[in-house]
């Protein structure tokens, strides 16, 4: 899992949805950005720093812009690279391959929404997928956490809830570098893999989305990374 194949020049493919992966099937329709905030503005903005390849300027805020719009715009970008990266493994990643959730030996993850299932269940790596990418996609779609209407507020519990995201988006990764990393190599499409997952991690640590203690499944690259 050595983080080879870091290279910028791939980078617009994780944004632009002109993804090199084969056999792409994404796993669900992909969602747009914030329609009625600055949505658009900055979605420009990240396009136009990704193109420069530098990946540590492309993730901070921009100046003078709202911090909880920034998150907002990128966590549906990160859904959606999240979603094209596991949806070309689907066929690969099934009950009898993977049984369990799991991102090598030594971490499990386990199911819970706190509302439908509040008392965490084992499940296969695709149902956990399916049910965290529904659980994602419900959260997007509710207008009181992630507002579509221009100048309308954001609640209270906004950076909790994109950190739950993260957290859990960062799970998808474990999984697939500790269980499916043969494949992406086998597919030579690691460095697709690795581009998207460095940005996702340059991200997650400007903005302390995930605490050090749930990247220790990757602790060796994340720590090449940063």
């Amino acid at each position: 899992m050595a983080a080879s194949g870091l290279c910028g020049s791939d980078f617009m493919l994780c944004q632009s949805g002109k993804s090199p992966l084969r056999n792409q099937k994404t796993f669900r329709p992909k969602k747009n950005a914030p329609s009625g905030s600055k949505g658009a503005q900055l979605q420009a903005h990240i396009d136009a720093t990704l193109g420069s390849g530098n990946l540590r300027e492309a993730v901070r805020l921009p100046p003078g812009e709202d911090i909880n719009e920034w998150l907002a715009v990128n966590t549906v970008d990160f859904f959606n690279q999240v979603n094209i990266l596991y949806g070309t493994l689907s066929e690969f990643c099934t009950p009898s391959n993977c049984p369990t959730m799991t991102a090598g030996p030594k971490y499990e993850y386990r199911w819970a929404d706190g509302v439908t299932i509040k008392k965490p269940i084992e499940v296969s790596a695709p149902k956990y997928v399916e049910y965290l990418m529904d659980w994602i996609e419900s959260q997007l779609d509710d207008e009181r956490i992630f507002p579509q209407r221009l100048g309308a507020p954001f609640p209270p519990n906004f950076q909790d809830v994109v950190k739950t995201i993260f957290k859990r988006l960062f799970r998808v990764y474990a999984h697939i570098y500790h269980s499916h990393f043969q494949k992406i190599v086998s597919l030579k499409e690691e460095a697709h893999l690795n581009t998207c997952f460095k940005h996702f991690v340059l991200f997650t640590w400007e903005f302390r989305l995930i605490d050090k203690g749930e990247l220790a499944p990757l602790h060796d690259l994340v720590e090449s990374i940063l």
